[in-house]
């Protein structure tokens, strides 16, 4: 798969580079005991490069950061940064976090220092911003520690309360000169295509919803941030190339499978399931933390049947394709990595 990489200039001649692709936000590997599983991040980042995964957006949401301790972001930034520091173009951002900004200052120049490709923020969640100024001197504080790294504003107000429109947030931080970008999960596609257009496609805009990744491309996203990228990569790769092909009946098509996998994130309490969905793979990455809820052995046999339901739809066929790459990055991986990738693009000849 070709990715191509656009860069654009803001007002202070920095280079922003729009990422074209899918960024991965990865689960945070744990223990039974609870502790880090550090020693999975390879195999892990193994597997999303072999399946074309551009980049991991990580110690987000999906990956429990707000749950992680200020040392388990740091140990989670530096096993990521070096499996990319091997020469490939993978992008690590991580996520800082942004209730207490003097932290996520530190946490910003530590990630710099790492060699990760950018850095992103949240918008404080207890005590609220009142207006969208403050939320762009946060910004300001943040991206000037490190002003030789790309800088990201996470727009989740789902999660955070903090609803206010992303172009104006934009209108206001073109004086940052290393402010690259929005991930953007929301709803809003007036906004976000406000955004897309403002000063000529200037600023990196990932859109962070993959049920409707779809609706995205259309209004002219070309890169997107999701948890589903872990395990079904294949499926959204289709996705977009169908559309890029002018064939958006079978794109839609896609899309629906993609919703439907992601029906049963909500049937069986949400963000948890994803790790049930990387046990099935094989790449067992333990539990959620308190207080998100995990299932219980019972309801994973129920899931698991409700996987099996999926068989007779295509999904099954992208699903079974990252098992069986996932086998060939464990037997392989560390001895031949370019294994990995072959027998990928093997097995996809044979099931498609």
């Amino acid at each position: 798969m070709l990715i191509f990489v656009e860069y654009k200039w803001n007002a202070s001649y920095m280079k922003i580079e729009h990422i074209n692709g899918l960024v991965a936000a990865p689960f945070t590997p744990m223990k039974p005991d609870g502790s880090l599983n550090l020693e999975l991040i390879p195999t892990y980042y193994q597997i999303l490069k072999s399946a074309g995964v551009v980049g991991a957006f990580v110690c987000g949401s999906t990956g429990e950061g707000p749950s992680l301790t200020f040392k388990e972001k740091m140990l989670m930034i530096k096993a990521w940064a070096d499996c990319a520091k091997k020469g490939d173009d993978f992008k690590i951002i991580p996520l800082l976090g942004g209730t207490c900004i003097s932290e996520c200052v530190e946490l910003a120049q530590y990630a710099a220092a790492a060699g990760v490709h950018g850095v992103s923020i949240t918008a404080p969640y207890y005590f609220k911003i009142g207006s969208v100024d403050t939320l762009a001197e946060i910004c300001r504080t943040v991206a000037g520690s490190i002003p030789s790294t790309p800088f990201y504003y996470y727009h989740i107000p789902v999660l955070t309360g903090v609803d206010f429109q992303m172009i104006s947030l934009l209108e206001r931080v073109d004086d940052i000169p290393n402010f690259a970008g929005i991930k953007y999960t929301h709803e809003d596609f007036m906004d976000f295509l406000s955004c897309l257009n403002y000063k000529d496609n200037t600023y990196d805009m990932l859109w962070g919803r993959d049920e409707n990744l779809l609706s995205a491309l259309v209004l002219g996203a070309k890169g997107g941030v999701g948890s589903t990228y872990n395990y079904a990569a294949p499926l959204y790769h289709d996705l977009i190339t169908l559309y890029n092909q002018g064939k958006p009946e079978a794109a839609q098509k896609k899309q629906q499978q993609s919703i439907d996998m992601i029906r049963l994130l909500g049937k069986y309490g949400g963000i948890a399931t994803g790790k049930a969905y990387m046990k099935l793979m094989g790449l067992d990455c333990g539990e959620f933390r308190l207080p998100v809820k995990n299932m219980s052995a019972a309801q994973f046999e129920s899931f698991k049947r409700d996987v099996d339901h999926l068989t007779s739809k295509a999904f099954v066929r992208q699903f079974l394709l990252h098992i069986v790459l996932l086998n060939s990055c464990i037997a392989y991986g560390k001895q031949q990595p370019c294994l990995c990738a072959g027998k990928y693009k093997r097995f996809t000849a044979l099931v498609n």
